[in-house]
């Protein structure tokens, strides 16, 4: 697949601009501080516009090439043949080349929606987004625990951009020797796990031979991404809700919560 460089990848590119600000007390302390880039980035696919997503303009082409895959609009990176990312002002377009069986499969997506939109099923179209039709996983073993001990402090080190500004989570793949080998950040936490997961595919590393993690909330949408992108093991930093136990469990992918002064915690798979 030919990649187009035209946005830098995490962690790369010009220094952003600070923004001043003025405290609000007393003493009235001014100061600047950089922000947190957002920008708006419509993406077409064989020039039929699909989707347009509020992002942080860094690692653009593994956000869609992630956003591709664990939307379920392509089976793997085989399918994507180009991604051109322009640039419009304070906007970027993505056009996507993919393949033909992947194209009509879009179609058929679009004219499925299009053709309850008026009949009272567009509720039902909603739930099975939702709740999709998920393949079950092999099952990965569970990493070892030295891999996880001062993850929160390491995976710190890698958050650039967060560092400058705040305001962003993190996706981290950890490979099977208990190194981060990749790391995404962006304003969207379900973006910054696209990126991962198009980086993997760019990168075609086996996403089972490792961990992922993810600095935000786990929410249900994040095991239907993690488990279309075939990851054996997802890791948060926050406490999983009861549905994304319920649906990791379903589904074979080991989910581990980090908290912040205990041990990890195994919710997926169930104890014996």
């Amino acid at each position: 697949m030919a990649r187009a460089a035209t946005t830098p990848a995490s962690g790369d590119g010009p220094p952003q601009d600070a923004y001043a600000f003025v405290e609000l007390d007393a003493a009235a302390q001014a100061g600047e501080a950089v922000l947190a880039e957002e920008c708006a980035l419509a993406i077409s696919y064989n020039g039929i516009s699909h989707a347009v997503m509020m992002v942080s303009p860094s690692a653009v082409e593994d956000f869609v090439a992630g956003f591709s895959l664990s939307g379920a609009l392509v089976d793997g990176l085989d399918d994507i043949y180009d991604i051109q990312v322009k640039r419009a002002g304070a906007a970027l377009s993505a056009e996507v080349q993919i393949s033909s069986r992947a194209f009509w499969a879009l179609k058929q997506q679009r004219r499925n929606l299009a053709g309850t939109s008026g009949c009272g099923l567009c509720g039902v179209e909603a739930l099975e987004q939702a709740l999709p039709q998920l393949d079950v996983l092999a099952g990965s073993p569970l990493p070892p625990a030295d891999h996880l001990q001062g993850l929160r402090d390491r995976i710190g080190t890698y958050q650039r951009l967060a560092r400058q500004s705040g305001a962003l989570h993190a996706a981290a793949f950890i490979d099977g020797s208990g190194e981060i080998r990749l790391c995404r950040e962006d304003i969207g936490r379900h973006n910054a796990l696209d990126k991962l997961i198009g980086a993997l595919l760019h990168e075609r590393l086996d996403p089972r031979q490792g961990f992922a993690l993810v600095t935000s909330r786990c929410s249900l949408e994040l095991i239907h991404k993690a488990v279309r992108a075939k990851i054996g093991t997802l890791v948060s930093l926050s406490a999983p809700t009861s549905l994304t136990v319920q649906w990791a469990r379903r589904h074979h992918l080991n989910l581990i919560h980090l908290p912040h002064h205990s041990a990890p915690r195994v919710y997926s798979p169930a104890p014996a």
